[in-house]
């Protein structure tokens, strides 16, 4: 928890390597953030954009090839 009382969740993949990101769930949106930088900048989305991204994952619109 931090000193505002969001609470940061990474990936249970992360293999504490250092290089994930974190993400918070506040009343006004998602907060998503660099683990290496906590006090860095902070991304913020609504409820409904980071709902749409999370379709946008299961359907495959950010792979690779």
């Amino acid at each position: 928890m931090d000193n505002y009382g969001l609470i940061w969740k990474k990936s249970t993949f992360s293999e504490g390597g250092g290089e994930c990101v974190e993400v918070a769930m506040a009343q006004s949106g998602v907060l998503v953030r660099d683990s290496k930088n906590p006090a860095g900048p902070v991304l913020w989305f609504t409820k409904l954009e980071w709902i749409a991204f999370l379709y946008g994952v299961l359907a495959g619109e950010f792979g690779l090839s």
